[in-house]
């Protein structure tokens, strides 16, 4: 009896080192591009998060899109194949129905991908899944082919040159906006990207709000600190990072750890 006794003794004392030392390595900022889901992902403010196997978003009746989407970048995801585009199509994870894509026809929009077809070119369905209807949101022509664009670019740029990237994008949306189509599809007036990686084993993030309209100024003049972001838009972003850090990083709007050239 002392014998078996002093084994579950012994085992449950080496369980408990185990389980410690797992916990002290596993920190979110530690292993986040590994389990974005888990560490990084926003709040809802809607409860309605839509998981697809590339990225996820949280859908927004109200305004017929989706108040953020998020996804990992790896540097590798953007490049190689050219997929036919297919059509924009419903999707059916949302329960309340995502917006139709006829209320973009004629209303001088583009369908603006959140997450971007280009960087889910790994596979044809990861670039399909992209043209759910709740993956857009009405853009400008010319915001969406120009500095939303260059956005785009620069982040795949990050996503190479650190490996992989996560990232949280979406239009601000706010009462009193601008709607098209007969589901009154919400016009922001702001869209934004957070980005996430880590250098030297340390998470960094950057920011930008950027108003819904061409510009030809550099991209830096659009970086702005989370914690406005998140004023606007009324979703806490990162709240599984440990508050002190958090805290640290959703105030910091300095850029010159990030490349821009």
């Amino acid at each position: 009896m002392n014998f078996f006794s002093n084994k579950i003794t012994i085992f449950l004392f080496v369980l408990g080192l185990l389980t410690s030392c797992k916990k002290e390595i596993e920190s979110p900022e530690q292993n986040f591009l590994q389990t974005p889901a888990v560490s990084l992902q926003p709040k809802s403010s809607t409860n309605q998060v839509v998981v697809h196997d590339n990225y996820t978003l949280s859908y927004n009746e109200k305004h017929e899109q989706a108040e953020w989407v998020a996804y990992t970048l790896k540097q590798n995801y953007g490049k190689g194949n050219n997929f036919d585009r297919p059509f924009f199509i419903e999707d059916k994870k949302v329960k309340t129905r995502s917006a139709d894509w006829r209320n973009y026809k004629n209303s001088g929009y583009d369908k603006g991908h959140l997450c971007p077809a280009a960087d889910m070119k790994f596979s044809k369905k990861a670039f399909d899944d992209t043209f759910f209807t709740s993956n857009i949101s009405p853009q400008k022509h010319d915001f969406n082919e120009g500095v939303w664009n260059r956005l785009e670019q620069k982040i795949r740029y990050w996503a190479t040159k650190y490996g992989e990237v996560y990232v949280v994008t979406g239009g601000v949306l706010t009462d009193g906006l601008k709607t098209i189509g007969k589901e009154k599809v919400s016009v922001p007036n702001y869209f934004y990207k957070i980005v996430a990686t880590k250098n030297n084993g340390k998470l960094k993030m950057i920011a930008f709000l950027v108003p819904h309209k061409e510009s030809k100024q550099p991209l830096y003049t659009f970086v702005v600190p989370v914690d406005s972001i998140e004023k606007m838009t009324k979703v806490d972003f990162f709240l599984q990072v440990e508050d002190k850090l958090e805290n640290q990083l959703e105030r910091n709007k300095d850029y010159k750890d990030w490349s821009f050239n």
